[in-house]
């Protein structure tokens, strides 16, 4: 999420105000508003022109939580906050996708399927969602705290917090992984604890996912994302909104090679890292996304939409629509009404 996945900055807060609990303290920092709770959980929700979303989190011992993040919004507010504690996080994309700026103006992007784990030494200002979408799990370790509160049981589990800070080096840069991995395997039942044993099965399972975090080899299942700077992020999405707008136009690699300042192979690549597929594929995708909603909420003809999309010929839009949707333009509005 937004700023509540950058929980691991700021999790240890000011407890001056006796009125506030910490996590409300926090999320309202990040623009959240507290919607519901009950004695194991809290709701926050973030609403802005681009969109909304929801954080619902669990402290599961001291000093460790849980968050089911669910985002249906492209950018929120960004908020710098001072890395004065001691944290990190573990992270879990279950789909969508997100845009973390890095240090020295670079972006990184965490994939469906990917866990990132990262710490508050490493400076992550600011997140948003390419797609405009995001859902997944975040587990936040204040170490001093945890180590305070369950030293006996950390030590039963032979669990050294900092040791696994070590491991993964994450005082130089966020360590990712991608899927078939035995965190993978444990973080996947995350999200399927019973709602009747839920905060019980949310201890057993972060327990576990410590536990297994010491079996991995980094150098075995870390992925190499590769960074991208602000400079070519933004014309990348200069491109993006470019296209969208005139989804009639077909334009060339090189034609919006030439237009933004950027080589080709930038482009393509830069393109694929932001939004996750390749320039073209997003474009089809778009376009038959755009013909769906004009099917089923207007009554244009079918040659009309066609055009509007980028099609001169009937028949090709016809068949590229069935391909992407299972269905004719005409079966689909059919159904659809």
């Amino acid at each position: 999420m937004p700023q509540g996945l950058r929980v691991s900055k700021t999790f240890l807060l000011n407890r001056g105000d006796p009125s506030l609990n910490r996590s409300d303290l926090f999320f309202s920092q990040q623009n959240m508003n507290l919607l519901c709770r009950d004695e194991s959980c809290s709701v926050y929700q973030m609403k802005n022109e681009t969109g909304d979303g929801t954080a619902t989190y669990y402290e599961v011992y001291p000093g460790i939580g849980v968050m089911y993040n669910d985002f249906h919004m492209e950018c929120c507010p960004s908020r710098k906050f001072e890395n004065n504690t001691h944290t990190f996080a573990i992270h879990h994309c279950r789909e969508g996708r997100v845009e973390w700026e890095v240090s020295n103006g670079a972006y990184l992007y965490l994939a469906s399927g990917d866990i990132m784990l990262d710490s508050s030494a490493t400076e992550n200002n600011h997140c948003s969602f390419p797609v405009s979408h995001y859902h997944g799990i975040t587990v936040t370790i204040s170490v001093p705290e945890a180590v305070e509160g369950l030293g006996d049981l950390l030590s039963l589990f032979s669990i050294d917090l900092e040791q696994i800070e070590q491991q993964f080096t994450l005082k130089t840069r966020p360590f990712i992984m991608h899927g078939n991995s035995v965190p993978d395997h444990v973080i996947s039942e995350l999200y399927q604890a019973p709602e009747n044993i839920r905060l019980e099965y949310l201890r057993v399972k972060v327990l576990e996912l410590l536990v297994t975090l010491k079996t991995v080899d980094p150098t075995v299942l870390g992925v190499e994302r590769p960074y991208f700077y602000k400079t070519q992020v933004e014309k990348v999405k200069a491109i993006m909104s470019f296209m969208t707008n005139e989804p009639d136009r077909h334009f060339t690699m090189e034609e919006l090679s030439e237009k933004f300042d950027i080589s080709t192979s930038a482009l393509k690549q830069c393109f694929k890292g932001v939004y996750g597929i390749a320039i073209y594929t997003y474009m089809r995708n778009y376009r038959m996304d755009l013909a769906a909603s004009l099917l089923t909420q207007t009554d244009e003809p079918i040659t009309m939409i066609a055009g509007k999309v980028g099609y001169t010929n009937t028949s090709k839009f016809s068949e590229a629509f069935k391909k992407i949707k299972g269905k004719t333009p005409l079966e689909y509005r059919k159904i659809k009404i």
